[in-house]
């Protein structure tokens, strides 16, 4: 079975409203103890350094080593740009983004002297937790779309620097019924027959399992959306189209003559955003 350390604040309010409470780590463990897994819950704060990095040495103390980590703490607080406070953007950084980094810094060093110590390279696994706000834009999140966004370039980065470890890393963006996205799925309906639903988070396990697993070796750096018995592999960006200056420098005039034509009848809400993500679904 699974040795796992169980991370939760347990705050009762998706904005990171409310005191910390130990009950939803302590009955996570609990239901991996009666699988025939070993478990410890940590209430800790991800978002704080030193906590993070007693989270990760509890691992260690606790079982010998760390083989994988992944990471899904976050809070809501969403507003229009144009209405959000500073502290509403700061805590869901600091919450998504920040608690992603200290965490994997951690991590990446127990790997590193792994590595070390053992000649070669170990056994590492990192799955990160991003989400189709950064992908599809969400004008009314502007904070959560920025912190996921910085996610996977934090994931991409550190997969070319862990992989000489025998570390991967890799994101996904879920789209499941959680503590967090209990208001913003209140539309959604659960089945009324005894079938799984759609937004359950039982579809998403099974590919974090999967990336941690050893089959995953060559999975690295990648991003994948998840949800509702479907898995879609998001490929990389690619430039749509180059232009090149015929002189030493572009002018302004210039570059009117190249890009104007270019997004000419474009759409303003056409943006860079990958709004088709959102129509994805099984079958």
């Amino acid at each position: 079975g699974a040795n796992v350390v169980v991370n939760d604040f347990g705050q009762p309010g998706r904005d990171g409203s409310g005191g910390a409470d130990a009950g939803p780590a302590a009955q996570v463990a609990e239901e991996i103890r009666a699988a025939g897994g070993a478990a410890t819950a940590h209430t800790g704060d991800v978002a704080d350094h030193q906590q993070a990095a007693q989270l990760v040495q509890l691992a260690i103390d606790t079982y010998g080593q760390l083989d994988i980590l992944v990471n899904n703490a976050g809070i809501l607080r969403d507003r229009m740009i144009f209405s959000m406070t500073e502290d509403e953007w700061d805590s869901v950084i600091h919450v998504h983004l920040k608690g992603h980094y200290n965490t994997t810094h951690f991590a990446a060093r127990h790997w590193r002297e792994r590595s070390k110590e053992a000649g070669g390279p170990v056994y590492g696994r990192i799955v990160n937790t991003s989400s189709e706000a950064f992908l599809a834009g969400s004008a009314g999140q502007p904070n959560y779309a920025a912190a996921k966004g910085g996610i996977v370039g934090l994931t991409t980065s550190t997969a070319l620097a862990l992989a000489k470890y025998g570390v991967t890393a890799n994101v996904i963006c879920p789209r499941a019924r959680t503590r967090m996205t209990q208001d913003v799925f209140a539309g959604f309906a659960e089945p009324a027959d005894e079938s799984l639903d759609p937004l359950a988070p039982e579809h998403v396990a099974p590919l974090v399992g999967y990336l941690a697993a050893p089959a995953a070796a060559n999975v690295n750096g990648q991003l994948l959306v998840v949800h509702g018995g479907m898995v879609a592999v998001v490929d990389r960006p690619r430039v749509q189209a180059k232009f090149d200056t015929a002189k030493d420098v572009f002018t302004y005039d210039e570059l009117d003559a190249l890009l104007t034509p270019h997004y000419k009848d474009r759409p303003p809400n056409e943006t860079f955003a990958a709004a088709e993500v959102l129509g994805l679904k099984h079958g």
